[in-house]
């Protein structure tokens, strides 16, 4: 059974300390775009951010909500899916994973993933593609990742993912503040990190117009394919070699001839 996060968002206050906690279990260093604030965004070196935003509640009065982003996790990743070299593998405890000495730096994943989440290192002479990996190692052991393990607002809750569905499920049917809709249970075929909010998730900034299908499943047909159609292309590709190879050795033979 996989592991998940429920965040509860209007539990956050911004205080970011889930972004000091990623990079320094992570080593990442610091970043000239901000990890916390209206301003902050993911980047190849900022794998947690908490992005602050002014909205309107349920009864039309501005508040501020406080929206900690990082990679979803996918049921079914789409950055998997399009990464030929696996590079990017999905473990059974719920984590996405990079490897990057099996990347071939071709973005397909960045390309793919819906929530716009792997990053490149454009200024590194040999750049890789970064993301959160959800502290994968930690997550083997059972134990929470570290942006979760370090909330004091009790923001996170880490476990099942089936088992915290369940819970969410209960928590917005009977508090009627919460927007009854649970973000990440069935979007783009569900995700390790699931979220909750009394503000429609729209204002929040979250993409909202996802399909409820994996996006891996529109592809799977054709991908099942590529093998044959490689070998394929191969037989044809070397026919055409030998065929032209013979050809102008026939005109080759013929020019010889004449000119005797």
């Amino acid at each position: 059974m996989s592991k998940g996060v429920l965040v509860d968002l209007t539990k956050c206050v911004g205080c970011g300390s889930c972004t000091v906690a990623c990079k320094l279990w992570n080593k990442n260093d610091w970043d000239e775009n901000p990890s916390i604030g209206p301003t902050a965004k993911l980047t190849d070196k900022n794998w947690t951010v908490v992005q602050f935003k002014e909205v309107k509640d349920k009864q039309g009065e501005p508040v501020w909500r406080f929206i900690k982003q990082q990679c979803f996790h996918c049921k079914e990743p789409a950055c998997v899916s399009a990464c030929f070299a696996k590079a990017f593998q999905k473990t059974k405890e719920g984590p996405v994973i990079y490897y990057p000495h099996l990347c071939v730096g071709c973005r397909y994943c960045m390309v793919a993933c819906p929530f716009n989440v792997p990053k490149y290192e454009w200024e590194k002479p040999f750049p890789l593609v970064t993301k959160c990996m959800m502290c994968d190692t930690k997550v083997q052991k059972g134990e929470a990742p570290a942006c979760v393990s370090v909330c004091p607002a009790d923001v996170f809750k880490f476990g099942d993912r089936e088992a915290l569905l369940k819970e969410a499920k209960a928590t917005i049917s009977k508090d009627p503040k919460y927007v009854k809709h649970i973000y990440g249970e069935e979007e783009v075929g569900g995700t390790e990190w699931m979220y909750l909010s009394d503000v429609p998730f729209e204002q929040l900034g979250f993409k909202t117009n996802l399909t409820k299908r994996s996006l891996p499943s529109y592809t799977e047909a054709y991908m099942h394919a590529t093998p044959f159609v490689g070998v394929a292309w191969g037989v044809i590709l070397t026919g055409l070699y030998h065929y032209t190879k013979r050809r102008n050795q026939i005109a080759k033979d013929k020019d010889k001839n004449i000119k005797a």
